[in-house]
């Protein structure tokens, strides 16, 4: 599976095959049947994990027990709770998966060492989490500014790799949207297109 993390690094980031070893070296496989979780709240987030294959889901509990899906995580995509890595502190999220998969991982102490080693990893970084934020800013401006249906046909045209592979009720969660909303305006959508 590293192949997979190797051919997705070498298409954003110039690293010499000396640096990609560094990097292999230090990372751990680890596979995952579906609904396992590798996160649960309450923990303290302390890796960097990349998906080679899979699909995972961030969420947490609401006051009334319901989940909220906050992110989602497919092949060749980075999931975690910056929150909790970047403070050390106990995670409010579970982050899980919704098919097998397999992750790569490295420890947080591996990961800042690799940085400081590889430039063009660290400016790689940088950018992974500038990116990070400009998504979940523009997320927020449709959480609060966009209708159902825009917010359904602005998932599916940013997440077309996500939206078949995700149970309804958790896609309807991330779009704060009730299920029955979802399924209307599903059908809706299919009977116009």
């Amino acid at each position: 599976m590293f192949k997979v993390f190797e051919a997705y690094l070498r298409q954003k980031v110039t690293i010499s095959d000396e640096e990609l070893e560094l990097i292999r070296a230090v990372s751990v496989e680890r596979k995952l049947r579906k609904w396992q979780s590798i996160l649960h709240e309450g923990e303290v987030w302390r890796i960097t994990c990349f998906i080679a294959s899979g699909c995972f889901r961030l969420y947490r509990f609401g006051e009334d027990g319901t989940d909220h899906t906050l992110r989602f995580g497919v092949e060749n995509w980075w999931i975690s709770d910056q929150e909790s890595y970047n403070h050390e502190k106990p995670s409010e999220y579970n982050i899980e998966a919704l098919a097998a998969s397999t992750v790569l991982i490295w420890t947080k102490d591996k990961w800042e060492e690799l940085m400081k080693t590889i430039p063009a990893l660290k400016l790689f970084n940088e950018q992974l989490l500038a990116r990070g934020y400009e998504t979940s800013q523009r997320r927020i401006f449709s959480l609060i500014s966009y209708s159902a249906e825009e917010k359904y046909l602005d998932f599916q045209k940013t997440y077309p790799s996500v939206f078949n592979k995700v149970p309804l009720h958790m896609v309807a969660s991330y779009l704060g949207i009730s299920r029955e909303t979802l399924s209307r305006i599903r059908k809706d959508f299919t009977k116009h297109h």
